[in-house]
């Protein structure tokens, strides 16, 4: 099987380890050079449409694509516990990165993408973008975004029925996973919710391994449960 994965992060890197294990093939686009043996790199800002439309256009499409670019803080930016700490700055970055990727990645393939090609497209998403399920309320941007994201694999599954009934586009919640994302807020965990990132790959993974077309559109924890949003 190829894979073609989206970022080189702690799940990115777990996540093409864990295929590399399977058998598979594997291309990662990501700004970074990942620290791992067997894969194909291109060095591309996948928030950058262009430069990713080049990066991708020497190879033929792939049985996977996995976007696992997230961004909860970053720089002087931290998620907002009330609306007085929003800016339009940190709203359009978490768009930019949480959001547009997913987008432009589906617009990529969609323009190569036949009637009969069984594409599984798999961004990952998070819980706290589920509107019916936010009891807590702040991290404004965060979860917009996020929301926003769980919005475009609706609207983009409903598309694909109709034009490319063999693919399927999901979202996918790895759980909190030890990575640099979650790391300023893993107090109170009870134990058992912390993944490694070698755990979070190998479920993400069986969770795709049980999905087919009728499934796009929609969104899924690590553990196979439907998120509803």
């Amino acid at each position: 099987m190829q894979y073609w994965i989206m970022g080189a992060g702690g799940i990115g890197c777990a996540l093409a380890q864990a295929c590399l294990a399977r058998g598979d093939k594997v291309v990662m686009f990501s700004r970074t050079q990942p620290a791992l043996v067997g894969i194909q790199w291109q060095a591309v800002d996948n928030t950058d449409q262009v430069a990713l439309a080049e990066a991708t256009a020497a190879y033929a499409l792939p049985d996977r694509v996995i976007n696992t670019l997230g961004m909860l803080h970053q720089g002087g930016q931290r998620p907002e516990k009330r609306i007085e700490q929003l800016s339009d700055a940190a709203f359009n970055n978490s768009m930019r990165i949480n959001t547009w990727p997913t987008l432009a990645m589906a617009q990529l393939v969609s323009a190569r993408l036949t009637r009969s090609h069984p594409l599984q497209f798999a961004a990952l998403s998070a819980r706290v973008g589920s509107i019916s399920d936010n009891r807590a309320g702040g991290w404004y941007s965060y979860r917009i975004s996020k929301a926003a994201l769980n919005m475009a694999i609706k609207n983009i599954g409903i598309e694909w029925q109709r034009r490319f009934p063999a693919a399927t586009i999901v979202g996918l919640h790895p759980g909190t996973v030890a990575t640099d994302l979650s790391s300023p807020f893993r107090s109170g965990l009870a134990e058992g919710q912390l993944h490694s990132p070698e755990q979070a790959a190998l479920h993400l993974l069986q969770v795709l391994d049980g999905l087919h077309p009728e499934h796009s559109g929609r969104l899924f924890a690590w553990d196979g449960q439907e998120i509803q949003p």
